[in-house]
Order: structure tokens, then sequence, then C-alpha cells
């Protein structure tokens, strides 16, 4: 039988425990480990240490004991011969570092060569590659110092002015952040009702839809009388709140506000609400009326004072323009077509011609919950040979090529049509948004957009037409992606948070640096003058007549 053996037992009299170290185990390194432990690359010699390495994993292969040095590789001997066989790709600079210190190199190279060329005389070569050398100095020098000007003009950001100036008494309602306006919708809304119709207008020429860049046409300063007349002073408007209706405007306002999203520069709307009635007004001697110049662009007009190219010059500019297009491309030979109603701005003493071509149209909007709304819409032509179609007629104006992503209009118009438009409706979106929208509540069944472009950059006096371009608007509303539905949406919002105040008068301000609209309440005689309050006793004592 196999004779048992007891092992030697080592008894610890200071407590629990072994009680020394094991003879065979006492020269043998030992480090904690885990099973869980990921094994790590072995060696790595075709890249610096850490550089291909992701960050989110910097700690992958680390022991959940922590870092140990027991079996670490300790260099005891001379390797002073050994060499790298693969050779390591040392990673570039940027482009920006290598640029400046390649052009300080030659800066010094050249020194260094124009010092020695004292020392000796230089041949007719060296001369012509010596001077070569200079030229290109200098053209690095201008390329480089234009993109450190050009660098800091474009990321220099100026705070807009507010379209009016928020003063202490005023309380803030509501702030409407534009995310939150762009998911309205309301798809309810019917087809209109025309409550009154006036004015007259021309017809179209349509020998104007063959102008282009190489047969242009100098826009002429023609002069007629353009009435822009706010909502409480409209008498019309006046006559039609006795009658039907709860919510009262003009084409104009209802765009801007159903644009809103659209918008960067600040304007502002004044709201009156008489009863359960609510009229949206434009500020008296405000610049509501202005047509706003590459609003939406990426490097948007920002020239101060009396520069020709300030945001405030290019507004007047395009008014003007817009005020003259409309007015050249009619058929003056041809008497106009009269509405059911004379133009109710004209007075007796006005000559009929010296009137602006435009017919009021009054319509009446359901929007659903007893909302009413009441809008006065424009037409500016007829169709010839059309009956009972009208047009919308704007016009785009070129300033200068270079603020507009390089689209020279001379040279794409013609070719490229499209390539402008859609170079267009990304600097003027919101501008050409809110001339789709007033189209769509007058009923126009076309409207048309003109081209017209300086004669001379560093001009502003004279101009010229290139081109001339048609959409249904339906169709191009499609087209600059404009809902109808988030329009009337936004619209239906601003009414229903008026709707649950108390009368009196408010405030609809476009943010000037965020994208946010904010409605105040503010005094009853903010913005009033002394005629402003005899007209309106007048108003009151003809209604208890």
């Amino acid at each position: 039988m196999a004779k048992f053996v007891p092992p030697k037992v080592q008894i610890s009299e200071s407590g629990w425990g072994p009680a020394a170290t094991v003879d065979r185990f006492s020269d043998m390194p030992y480090q904690p480990f885990s099973k869980g432990d990921r094994i790590g690359k072995v060696a790595e010699l075709s890249a610096r240490e850490g550089a291909f390495q992701d960050r989110r994993y910097g700690n992958k292969y680390n022991s959940q004991f922590g870092g140990g040095s027991q079996y670490a590789y300790l260099h005891e001997e001379d390797e002073d011969s050994f060499k790298l066989v693969v050779q390591p790709k040392v990673p570039k600079p940027m482009f920006r570092g290598r640029y400046q210190r390649n052009f300080r190199q030659r800066q010094q190279q050249l020194l260094q060569r124009g010092q020695a060329a004292d020392t000796r005389v230089m041949t007719k070569g060296e001369k012509t590659r010596d001077a070569n050398r200079q030229r290109q100095v200098r053209r690095l020098q201008k390329q480089f110092g234009n993109r450190q000007r050009f660098d800091y003009n474009r990321y220099q950001m100026k705070n807009r002015d507010a379209s009016v100036t928020v003063r202490p008494d005023w309380v803030v309602i509501e702030e409407m952040d534009f995310p939150r306006l762009q998911k309205l919708s309301l798809p309810s809304v019917g087809e209109p009702v025309d409550l009154y119709k006036c004015g007259a207008v021309k017809y179209y020429n349509r020998l104007v839809d063959r102008i282009n860049v190489k047969r242009p046409e100098v826009l002429e300063r023609i002069d007629r009388i353009h009435h822009k007349v706010t909502t409480t002073d409209d008498p019309i408007i006046r006559k039609l709140a006795k009658s039907g209706g709860n919510v009262f405007a003009t084409d104009e306002i209802l765009a801007t506000l159903m644009c809103c999203t659209r918008s960067n520069y600040s304007w502002d709307i004044v709201v009156q609400k008489i009863g359960n009635l609510i009229f949206f007004d434009k500020r008296d001697e405000s610049e509501f009326d202005l047509v706003t110049v590459s609003e939406t662009s990426r490097d948007p007009p920002n020239d101060e004072g009396p520069s020709i190219n300030s945001p405030r010059n290019l507004a007047m500019e395009a008014t003007f323009i817009n005020h003259n297009f409309p007015e050249q491309v009619l058929l003056n030979d041809y008497k106009r077509q009269e509405f059911e109603h004379p133009n109710p701005f004209v007075e007796e003493e006005d000559d009929p011609e010296s009137i602006a071509s435009v017919a009021y149209r009054y319509r009446q909007f359901s929007l659903g919950d007893d909302v009413e709304l009441v809008v006065r819409t424009e037409h500016d032509a007829a169709v010839y040979g059309a009956e009972g179609q009208f047009m919308t007629i704007r016009a785009l104006n070129e300033w200068d090529p270079k603020h507009a992503n390089n689209v020279d209009w001379r040279q794409k118009l013609d070719t490229q049509r499209a390539a402008v438009l859609a170079n267009e409706l990304k600097n003027n979106n919101c501008k050409m948004a809110k001339w789709t929208v007033q189209s769509l509540l007058a009923g126009s069944g076309i409207i048309k957009f003109g081209f017209v472009s300086r004669v001379a950059p560093r001009d502003s006096s004279k101009h010229v037409i290139l081109n001339v371009m048609h959409f249904k608007p339906s169709e191009f509303a499609t087209q600059i992606n404009l809902s109808m539905d988030n329009a009337w949406g936004i619209l239906r919002c601003i009414v229903d948070i008026i709707r649950a105040r108390e009368p009196g008068k408010y405030l609809i301000m476009k943010d000037p640096n965020k994208q946010m609209v904010n409605l105040y309440d503010i005094p009853d005689d903010t913005f009033e003058t002394d005629e402003d309050e005899e007209d309106s006793d007048e108003g009151v004592e003809e209604e208890d007549d």
C-alpha cells in the first residue's frame, strides 16, 4: 500500500492566512488579471503609438485591476546598431501652415539670392528667372493678403437693428419661434367669396416677353400714383366691418405674417382689437412697404452710411423698380378694364392717367371656429383676350454680380434661366414667397417676374430689362416649397392668441437677430398722433349716427 505523507502545514500565529512565502514562488513576478481582459496588439511598426486609435476606445485593452509593470520589457542592451526597415510616414501639416512655411522659405531664399546677386553680375537668363520669382512672390502676397481680409469680413457678424425700439412699458405676451411655427397646418380653408370689386387695370403687352440679354430694354421712369393705404384707413374695410367678418388685413400684411419663418430682417405690425373685431395695420412712417434685397443670402449686403449698396438704399432702389416696371410692360393705347366700382383712393382732382394700374378685390376667407377673414387683394394687369384673367407683376433686380454667387445675368440669363432663378430663390426667398402668397390670395392666374439690372454696378439710377418669366402661382408655390396649409396655420395661430386677449392694441415684431416673432401688449396711445385721434373720434361718431 502507498504511504500517505501529510503535507507541511504552516501555522500563522499572528492571524489568518499563510505564515510565510512559499519558497517555490518566491522569485516569480505576479500581476492580477481577469479572464475578460482583451489582449492587445503585440507590436505596431507602421505608425506612431496611438496615431490610429479610436479615442472612444482608448481604454479598450486596459486591465480591470489597473495597470502594472510586472511584465514590462526593459531595454538593457545597446541598440545603436538597430535600424528600422519600414520608415514611418510623418503626417503632413495643414494647408495653411504649409503655405505659410513655404511662403517664408521663398522669401528667405529670395533675400539670400538678392544678397548674392549684389556681389556678381547677373546674366540675361538669371535676370529673367529673378523677375519671374519676384512676380510670383507678389502674386502670392496678394492672394494671401486677400484671403485674410476676406475671412475677416465674412465671419464678422453684425447685429441688426429692430424695426421699432421696444419701450419699457411694453409687455411680452408670446414668443413664437420659427421651428414651432413651421409645424402648424390648417388645410380646411376653402374658396373665398368676393365682397367688393373696384379699380381699373390695363392689359399686359405680350411683346415684353421677347426681351432678352441681346435685345434689352431701358427701364423708363413713369410717374404714377401708388396708394399704399393701411387697413383701418380703408373706407371699404370700414363698411365691410359693419356687415360681416371679424379679422381684417391687406394682402401685403397677411403675406408678411404667413411667410414670417423665411424672413431675416426685422419688421412690425400693429394689431388693434376693438370688441370682437381684429385689425392688422402697418405702422405709420415705417419701412414696411420697401422691397428687401438679398435678405436670405449667405452674404447679405452690410454696407453702411450713404453707400448705394447699403440695405436701405438697395430697398429704395428695388421699390423704385417695382413701381416703374409693372407700368412699362402694359398697353397704354387700350382702354382699361374697369371693375364694378371706381378706385376708392382716387380723389376728384386726380388725373385718371396718373393713377397706377391696379384693381382691388375684397375677399372673405373662412378659417373655421367663426373666424371670418376679410382681406384686400390687388391685381396689376389683365390678360388681353382672356376674359376675367388677371396677373401679378413683380421685378427682381441685380445690383452686383460679385455679391450674387458670381451669377452674372448677362452671361447666364439666356442660356441658364433655371440656374439664375434658383440663385434668386436662394437670395430672395422671403420676398418671392410673399409675392406668391399675394397672387394666390388675389386669385391671379399668372405671376410675372422681370429681371432688371443696373447699366453699371456703381450707378443705381440707370437700369435695363434683361428678361421676363411667368408662372402659375400654384405651380410656383410648389416649386419654392411654399405650403399654403402652413401659411394659414401660422395666421390662425396668431389670430387665436389675440382673440384670447382683452380688447386693446398689440404689436407683432420679428426679432432682428433671432428666429422668433414676439407679440407685445402696448398702450392704446402708442404710435398715435393728434390727427389719428381726431380721425378715430370722427369714425366713432359716424358709427353712432
